[in-house]
């Protein structure tokens, strides 16, 4: 910039001696180079005839004005750099039903996911992290508020329970911050009159309810849901590349009841071809694939940071990995396997790579991370905290010290019903008999209830975790709320604000 100046003062020096007016309080905007009026006004300049023009400062003129062409695109190249590097874009890819031990990166030995493997040896794969509010609708509330769901009554599923209006989602931060923010899958944030538009998003591919995993075109052919997404996903960064970007992706994969696999994905597993969940979760590698070429494309890699996450515990009805943990999405939801996912954090340059964090954290953090990623501060009411400072090694150990669960909404179903806390290897959890202690890190299947012959650390959880539930609002059960989001019609992108219903973008 001092270059810049420097040039602004030789050039009004020059012109003096050519008739170029260039007063003090004029505002010299360009794209790159040179202002083209100044260029015009050289040309004009260089043309006329009579006894102002002089040949040696005509000279001048032009060495300076070639200098200045020179140092002006430099400048202009340093500042959208700079801009470019305080505020990456922001990519969030939000598996349905992934288990711990889905994953290779996770210690899985049959699946293949060489792509999301290698998301992990980029970036950091964090082994203590959380949802804090299982399972699907609860869980992507408190990812997209940055804090505890039950804090605005949200208990289990309660699907239509809104977020409330005065907490701004992710979505619209970042959209406020001046990024463009899209969202491509499943939505089921289940609030009346809360669609991903009303809550921020500006470009939206969602997955109508009902889709089995096939999409039906107008035409009578249909197309692998998952499949579509991967593509929305290339769509999308195409049409924002030159531009900060928010992307949410959130597939119904791999959701129970899995459906209509493609063979040529269960082909792909070791072994005589995988189970329809199995290549369901190598479909899902595919579009993580996608993501990553047309980032590589753009030359965006160091300049994305991407957080991949669970919503909730594997779908072990259905194929889906705990391991090394016990439980999971079905008649284990009480043990470790239902809460525990697999999270990797990925933003090459900035986050050294190939790196393993094992600190007590959670998706609430996402948020907090985005919202530090942005050079933005973090609004109140979040429970997240920014993980960038550990996860670069600037800090050691937990980004929380307790983590909470308190799930207990009347008219979900009981199997549901969650009452826990998280303390350093330790987790406390309510069971029909009463509270159950178990220590993960040397019985991680909790076999061995330790509750009786350490009355301390019952006693210092249960402190933390009554003081955590004190501070939460009643109850609102699902029952007293009807609906959900808006249902989507037709095909293709929906395009708009992110305040409110947008047009379709066919």
């Amino acid at each position: 910039m001092r270059l810049a100046a420097f040039f602004i003062g030789r050039l009004r020096w020059c012109g003096r001696g050519i008739g170029i007016l260039c007063r003090q309080d004029r505002r010299v905007e360009s794209s790159g180079f040179l202002g083209p009026e100044l260029i015009a006004c050289f040309i004009y300049h260089s043309q006329r005839r009579g006894p102002e023009m002089h040949v040696p400062e005509i000279r001048k003129f032009a060495r300076t004005l070639a200098f200045g062409a020179m140092v002006w695109g430099l400048c202009g190249a340093a500042c959208q750099a700079q801009e470019a590097s305080e505020k990456p874009n922001v990519v969030i890819l939000f598996i349905d039903d992934l288990g711990f031990g889905d994953l290779g990166c996770f210690g899985n030995q049959r699946i293949p996911t060489p792509n999301i493997d290698a998301l992990a040896r980029q970036g950091v794969r964090c082994t203590m992290s959380y949802i804090t509010n299982p399972p699907c609708s609860p869980s992507r509330c408190s990812l997209m508020t940055g804090m505890y769901a039950q804090r605005f009554g949200k208990s289990g599923m309660a699907r239509g329970l809104p977020i409330p209006d005065d907490h701004p989602t992710m979505a619209e931060f970042l959209r406020d911050a001046g990024y463009v923010t899209g969202q491509i899958g499943k939505w089921d944030i289940g609030s009346v009159g809360q669609g991903p538009h009303q809550r921020g998003f500006m470009e939206v591919a969602r997955n109508a309810p009902g889709d089995q995993y096939i999409r039906r075109r107008e035409d009578g052919s249909s197309v692998y849901l998952t499949d579509l997404d991967g593509d929305y996903m290339v769509e999308f960064v195409e049409r924002n590349a030159k531009k900060p970007f928010f992307l949410y992706f959130s597939p119904l994969a791999v959701h129970s009841n899995v459906k209509n696999t493609p063979q040529r994905y269960r082909d792909r597993v070791p072994g005589g071809g995988g189970t329809a969940y199995e290549g369901a979760v190598v479909a899902v590698d595919d579009a993580v694939g996608k993501l990553q070429q047309v980032l590589q494309k753009h030359d965006l890699q160091d300049d994305t940071l991407i957080m991949f996450n669970g919503d909730n515990g594997a779908n072990i009805q259905h194929g889906g990995s705990s391991a090394p943990y016990r439980g999971g999405k079905g008649p284990y939801t009480q043990m470790e396997g239902w809460v525990h996912t697999p999270t990797i954090v990925s933003w090459p340059g900035t986050i050294p790579a190939g790196q393993t964090f094992e600190g007590l954290m959670a998706t609430i953090d996402f948020y907090a991370t985005a919202a530090a990623a942005a050079g933005k501060e973090l609004p109140e009411r979040c429970d997240g905290r920014n993980l960038l400072p550990y996860l670069k090694g600037d800090k050691q150990g937990d980004v929380h010290e307790y983590i909470y669960w308190h799930n207990a909404d009347p008219t979900d179903a009981p199997r549901r019903n969650l009452y826990a806390v998280r303390w350093k290897d330790w987790r406390l959890i309510k069971g029909p008999d009463g509270w159950q202690l178990f220590n993960l890190q040397e019985d991680p299947q909790e076999t061995k209830d330790l509750a009786a012959s350490r009355p301390n650390v019952v006693a210092n959880m249960r402190e933390h975790y009554d003081a955590f539930v004190a501070t939460l609002p009643p109850l609102k059960p699902s029952a007293d709320y009807k609906g959900g989001g808006i249902v989507p019609k037709g095909w293709g992108w929906e395009i708009g604000d992110g305040k409110r219903e947008a047009t379709r973008k066919q």
